[in-house]
């Protein structure tokens, strides 16, 4: 099926991406949640709008370039939410471009952008929907108490051109309680302020399917669980049978018995570790380990004789999905009744 495909090459195989979707969508209408996937795994209008066909509410992109490929794309695309920080006025102006034409929301956890996006919305003739991003043990972005993240509710609630659309998280993994107990306490506070809290959205495909713990939360956003990854596998998540996404790389070098170089490195795998050892699982063969990349090449070591020859071909799942997919231009698109197709990726690599 692969034979006419120049390595090295990402594959997705499109009925296991599905079936990954409707795994999930099932789950998250079982508990009445909301869901509205990050398009950055596979940053493809194509496939979003399998998410949207499932039952999913809109979208999460993490760029405005992203948002606004996914737009363009498709005019079914029209509920987005950017779980990022937006600063700086040519930033601004896209914003508010993007927001004439669709649903659009933002996040914020501090005054400085909560000030700059209403001084470019006061007057733009549109309102757009602010959410404070609370930080519940990531401790990367967010509020680090509840009274702050009510203080900046308040300030959202009346900020001209905004309004507050809600409480937005990123959790560590494992930490429901932790969201559950922050969600609670900050939504009380809002709430004794006469503001309403119309929505408080998570995310995090580790903890996807332990959703329902954290009851306080109405959305959620997952991202890698339309591929999965090796990283996923590894948590438990997910099983071989359930990755999408595979980079197809050739031996291009034997030199010794138990080692073996393929053209896949640090270009195509990435080099995210994830807490992992090595750069991927060979399909088929759990006994080889992909312990070494350079740009262009990948080592793979075994305990014995490792059993490749110069030509052969293999299947790589990479630790981590998401930013393969932003490595190449295109994916190679198949499936069980489907020859491969090559879908370009068009909501890669923007900076914006």
């Amino acid at each position: 099926m692969f034979d006419k495909i120049q390595t090295p090459a990402v594959l997705v195989d499109i009925d296991v991406a599905k079936r990954n979707i409707e795994r999930f969508q099932a789950y998250a209408d079982s508990h009445g949640l909301k869901v509205r996937p990050h398009i950055k795994t596979h940053k493809l209008p194509a496939i979003a709008e399998m998410q949207l066909d499932a039952g999913a509410v809109g979208i999460t992109c993490q760029k405005i370039s992203e948002a606004e490929a996914m737009v363009a794309g498709s005019d079914r695309l029209n509920d987005v939410l950017i779980t990022y920080n937006i600063l700086g006025d040519d930033k601004l102006a896209a914003l508010v471009a993007l927001a004439r034409k669709v649903r659009l929301a933002v996040v914020a956890d501090n005054a400085t952008v909560i000030d700059g996006l209403s001084a470019a919305f006061a007057d733009a003739g549109v309102t757009l929907d602010v959410f404070v991003e609370c930080n519940t043990g990531a401790d990367r972005c967010g509020v680090g108490s509840p009274e702050a993240a009510a203080e900046f509710a308040s300030r959202i609630a009346s900020a001209p051109g905004l309004h507050f659309a809600g409480l937005m998280t990123y959790p560590p993994v494992g930490g429901a309680a932790k969201v559950q107990t922050f969600m609670t306490e900050v939504k009380a506070l809002i709430e004794a302020k006469s503001i309403a809290v119309p929505a408080i959205t998570s995310g995090g495909s580790p903890d996807m399917m332990l959703a329902h713990l954290v009851p306080a939360t109405t959305e959620f956003r997952p991202g890698t669980y339309v591929y999965n990854d090796r990283s996923l596998v590894a948590r438990g998540v997910c099983s071989w049978d359930d990755c999408a996404l595979t980079v197809l790389a050739t031996v291009v070098s034997v030199p010794a018995p138990n080692r073996a170089i393929i053209d896949a490195g640090s270009k195509t795998l990435t080099s995210d570790l994830l807490g992992l050892t090595g750069y991927g699982h060979v399909l088929g063969r759990p006994d080889i380990a992909i312990d070494q990349l350079s740009e262009e090449h990948g080592r793979l070591r075994s305990e014995g004789d490792i059993g490749l020859k110069v030509g052969q071909r293999i299947r790589v799942v990479p630790n981590h999905a998401c930013v393969v997919t932003n490595m190449v231009d295109g994916v190679h698109v198949f499936g069980e009744d489907r020859a491969p197709e090559l879908w370009p990726v068009p909501a890669r690599g923007k900076i914006i």
